[in-house]
């Protein structure tokens, strides 16, 4: 039986210690700067892997724009725009489906040459987008919760004005950003960013520590890096 439109497939690993890793290899992805993103350089990348790109060129160079535009935004527009283009963008699929593997994290090229996403894929694409749109890494959590109302595992990307705020919830489900208080269909079950892990609690979590192994997201960067992207790499003015 496929998952409802826009959940992820549930998996009895849904607390696994991947989700541990993932904090980790967030870690390491504050490091030296490496070459700049380059748009060009990322479309024939893509080419040599997939050949002709077809109408995910379209989707690629939309990114493109709106990594070369989205900077001028404030906070609150960009949150909107990068929320908006992904939903828009991606089409909600099973990872089975698109990738042959019961769970596998796409780099944002590779969602947006397949034009399809599953959960955590929407959320890995908009973390990556808004980093390099500027905004903080401790603004931002990917937060894996439970699907209520489905009764599926899931993921999403939260956005804190400040450590203890409301945080807002960035979603495939529902592409209105709410705050989280008016999220009562999903529990919060662990959130990451660069500098940890938390669980859920008031106050933005209780942060419980820094994992220290890595994990698919430390693959995925390595994928990206090759792709021609790297999270930390300088952005021309």
């Amino acid at each position: 039986m496929s998952p409802p439109p826009g959940a992820c497939r549930p998996c009895p690993r849904a607390y696994a210690p991947w989700l541990l890793s993932l904090a980790a290899t967030l870690l390491l992805a504050v490091g030296a700067a490496l070459a700049q993103w380059d748009l060009e350089s990322i479309l024939s990348r893509a080419e040599q892997r997939y050949g002709e790109l077809g109408a995910a060129k379209s989707r690629l160079g939309d990114w493109g724009r709106l990594l070369e535009q989205g900077g001028t935004l404030d906070e609150a527009a960009k949150l909107r725009a990068v929320n908006d283009f992904f939903n828009r963008s991606l089409r909600f699929t099973d990872d089975i489906e698109i990738w042959q593997q019961e769970d596998y994290w796409a780099t944002p090229v590779e969602a947006l040459v397949k034009g399809a996403a599953d959960c955590e894929d929407y959320a890995i694409a908009k973390y990556v987008t808004l980093r390099r749109l500027g905004v903080a890494s401790d603004k931002l959590r990917i937060t894996y919760v439970k699907a209520l109302r489905l009764n599926q595992a899931h993921m999403v990307l939260t956005w804190y004005a400040s450590p203890g705020a409301d945080p807002l919830v960035l979603d495939n489900l529902i592409g209105e950003i709410r705050p989280a208080s008016q999220r009562d269909d999903l529990l919060p079950v662990y959130a990451f960013n660069a500098e940890g892990l938390w669980l859920p609690g008031p106050d933005g979590g209780r942060r419980t520590g820094d994992s220290k192994k890595l994990s698919r997201w430390q693959d995925l960067l390595t994928k990206m890096r090759a792709e021609g992207l790297d999270l930390d790499a300088p952005k021309e003015d």
